[in-house]
């Protein structure tokens, strides 16, 4: 009796698998375990950092763009969607065009300037023989330091009648300024201020680049001619330092457009609008006037800049970049 039945299992087992007698591969289950466990040990890994970065900043930043399609104003119990509209009068607002132009050209300002000066002191302190440790934490003090608390030592600085700076130019000869009141260098000042912040974060980036650049590669240049400091920094030193110099032009740039503590403390977006910035508009827009709706459209025109710029100056960049 049990002939017949075994005979008939392995039929209907035939008959299933299209008449070839299959046999389970003694490898796919232990691989397959294998991927799920480094799957799961993965999204355990990622997935705190993955629900935090969510909840901090994806969901904020959909919350932000709703409200930007709306006329809620802080303290109202009603609100009404009103589209796009937010939007279309951000773009017609001078105060707004203002504050972009001003924003943009203190970027132009800070970048250039924080890249070459950092470039320079890091190969001055490089360069150096003794008290490199002293010169790197006098550089990078400004960073670390509290930019608010900064700003206010820059207000007595640049007092016009007591400040420091018109002191001395008074006891050399030269003309004084109103430096914050004055349109034509309240910004330029603020750049100023803002290169001084920024250019121990620069240094420090450029220090780690030169110290990973390998020896051979000035030697071969030596070798080959090039035993001038200009020569070695143009053909061995810029083209290596290139991915570090990416980095920092990129980190200083989206820095600069953050800036808000300098003006809020030091000018307050005057004399005018000649230095108001982006988000000190966002500001005034949402927490002084109350303007939530507008307020937010700012936030989500400013979001979408800022990452555009980023996107293509990675990429323009990106093309000049020597990595090894």
């Amino acid at each position: 009796m049990s002939e017949p039945l075994a005979h008939s299992s392995v039929s209907d087992k035939r008959s299933r698998t299209g008449g070839v007698r299959t046999f389970p591969s003694p490898t796919a289950s232990p691989a397959r375990r294998r991927a799920s466990t480094e799957a799961l040990a993965a999204w355990t890994l990622a997935g705190p950092a993955v629900f935090f970065l969510f909840v901090l900043f994806f969901l904020p930043g959909i919350g932000v763009f709703v409200i930007a399609l709306t006329d809620w104003q802080f303290g109202a119990r009603s609100l009404s969607f009103v589209g796009f509209a937010n939007f279309g009068e951000v773009f017609a607002d001078a105060g707004f065009r203002a504050s972009l132009v001003n924003t943009i050209t203190y970027v132009l300002i800070i970048v250039p300037g924080t890249v070459v000066l950092g470039l320079l002191i890091a190969l001055l302190i490089e360069s150096g023989r003794s008290l490199r440790a002293f010169y790197r934490a006098i550089h990078f003090l400004p960073f670390m330091a509290t930019l608010t608390a900064m700003a206010v030592a820059w207000e007595a600085l640049l007092h016009p009648t007591i400040g420091l700076v018109n002191l001395t130019l008074v006891a050399i000869g030269l003309p004084t300024a109103n430096w914050l009141g004055d349109e034509n260098t309240a910004l330029p000042v603020l750049a100023v201020i803002g290169i001084w912040q920024n250019l121990g974060y620069a240094m420090v980036l450029f220090l780690a680049g030169l110290k990973s650049i390998p020896q051979d590669l000035y030697d071969a240049a030596d070798v080959d001619g090039a035993d001038i400091w200009l020569d070695r920094l143009r053909t061995v030193t810029l083209p290596m330092l290139g991915p570090v110099s990416m980095f920092v032009v990129i980190v200083v740039a989206v820095r600069a457009f953050e800036s808000f503590d300098t003006v809020k403390v030091l000018t307050q977006g005057g004399p005018g609008h000649a230095s108001e910035a982006l988000l000190y508009t966002l500001y005034r827009e949402s927490f002084e006037y109350l303007h939530a709706g507008y307020g937010a459209a700012i936030a989500v025109v400013f979001l979408a800049i800022v990452v555009t710029l980023t996107l293509v100056q990675a990429r323009v960049v990106d093309r000049k970049v020597h990595y090894q």
